[in-house]
């Protein structure tokens, strides 16, 4: 099932239960795919698409979230949590460290990645193939550990 599809099933089941918070949040993402679909950019909004939007904005929740709790607004940087977890119920399950660690060993070896200086070549092959699954932060210290271990 398309995103699309997703959503708006989603929306009526939220409007139905009263479930504000979910309502604005299941709001904010229908935009950014009428956003993306009406930007003429003539893309295709197909399941990369779809993940890089819903990246895009969990990423956002996630900075908001720090710069909330940094000016010690706790309770705005709660709301966040809470949008940022249903924008994740979306994207595809999340790999934790030890999972990144393996593909990314798996692709160096792959591509013949040893040290630093082939961070060029290892970065944008691990950003590929994890894209959506996992912060790119991680990606790269773990990319960053993986090369300096040699």
């Amino acid at each position: 099932m398309l995103l699309k599809e997703k959503i708006n099933r989603d929306l009526k089941e939220a409007l139905k239960s009263g479930d504000k918070l979910r309502l604005s949040t299941i709001r904010s993402i229908r935009a950014l795919i009428l956003e993306f679909e009406k930007s003429g950019s003539g893309k295709e909004f197909n399941v990369e698409e779809e993940i890089k939007l819903l990246s895009t904005a969990a990423k956002k929740r996630k900075e908001s979230i720090e710069q909330y709790r940094n000016a010690g607004r706790e309770d705005l940087a709660s709301v966040e949590e809470a949008e940022l977890k249903v924008i994740m119920d979306y994207l595809p399950k999340q790999l934790d460290e030890k999972e990144v660690e393996k593909i990314v060993r798996k692709l160096a070896e792959e591509i013949g990645a040893v040290s630093k200086e082939d961070f060029r070549k290892l970065m944008p092959a691990a950003i590929k193939e994890l894209k959506g699954r996992t912060d790119g932060k991680i990606v790269k210290a773990i990319v960053e550990k993986v090369l300096s271990e040699n």
